[in-house]
This record gives C-alpha cells, sequence and structure tokens, in this order.
C-alpha cells in the first residue's frame, strides 16, 4: 500500500525545491535541516557579531500550507528544541523588536509574516503590506525577511553572549 502525502506537504516540498529556495542555499542565505511534517528546519545566516552564531535555525509549522501562512520559533539544531531565550538574536532597536520573548511565550516572532503574530493586527494589513504572508512566494518570502533582520546593521548577535 502506497502513502500519500498531504497536499500542504506536497506544495511545500515544492518551494523548498523552487529555484528561489534553491538560490538562497547556495548564496548561502539559508539552508534546509531537516522535515518533519508539520514543521520545517532550516538555518538562516547572520552576520558576523563577537560571541554569536554563523547561522540562527528556525522551526516553522506549516500546515495549511501555503494558503495559511507559517510561524515559526527559534530553534537550537544541536538539541532539536526550542531555543533558549538567552541565545535568541538581538539588535539596537528592529531585532529586538521582532524576537520577543515576552511576546506569546516565544513561540513565534513578532512579524506581519507570521500566521501567529497578524492575529489582532489589522492594521499591518495596511501599515506592511511588503511583510505579510504571500502564498504564492511561500516560506522563500518569511526568510527573506528573518535573512534580512540577521544581516542588518541593527543586529549585534546573541541576547547574553
Amino acid at each position: 500500500m502506497s502513502v500519500v502525502a498531504a497536499p500542504d506537504l506536497l506544495l511545500l516540498e515544492r518551494h523548498l525545491s523552487s529555484p528561489e529556495f534553491r538560490v538562497g542555499q547556495v548564496e548561502g542565505r539559508w539552508r534546509h535541516v531537516a522535515t518533519n511534517w508539520p514543521h520545517v528546519t532550516i538555518a538562516v545566516s547572520a552576520a558576523m557579531r563577537p560571541n554569536a552564531p554563523a547561522e540562527y535555525g528556525f522551526r516553522f509549522l506549516c500546515s495549511g500550507y501555503p494558503q495559511v501562512g507559517v510561524t515559526c520559533q527559534p530553534w537550537d539544531l544541536e538539541t532539536n528544541s526550542a531555543l533558549a531565550f538567552s541565545r535568541w538574536p538581538t539588535g539596537r532597536a528592529i531585532v529586538p523588536s521582532v524576537f520577543r520573548v515576552e511576546w506569546k511565550g516565544g513561540m513565534c516572532l513578532y512579524i506581519p509574516c507570521d500566521r501567529l503574530s497578524i492575529e489582532g493586527h489589522v492594521n499591518w494589513s495596511q501599515e506592511h503590506r511588503s511583510r505579510l504572508w504571500d502564498p504564492t512566494r511561500g516560506i522563500v518570502g518569511y526568510l527573506e525577511q528573518l535573512y534580512e533582520l540577521l544581516n542588518q546593521s541593527d543586529y549585534t548577535g546573541v541576547r547574553c553572549s
């Protein structure tokens, strides 16, 4: 008997093999670590900072993909568990406004493309149109925003080094 993969998993796999995703991998912006449906773990490269990692892991919940946006949390790639808050990325203003450990208990990032964070933020659909979840771009749009955050001058490294 053959096992039929869920449609949302098939669509995620299509995006993970798309030229747009693969270019990001080749350029060293991110890498696919594992898929354990309905989760996918991806590492995103970060700018070189003293006592900071070269990349951060993120675990995305992808059920309903891509019509339903994903949600993600920082992930410890070594222990395959939620990243300790002390090891979350930080910065001067922008980065800590997204990587808010107190927001929803650290289960997601405070960013308009996140399915949990968009709830209750009706103003974001007007104020942050370019940062909203786009099912046609899928997870790549989210990854681009993470890469941008971790590679701008505002990013200073980990919360507690």
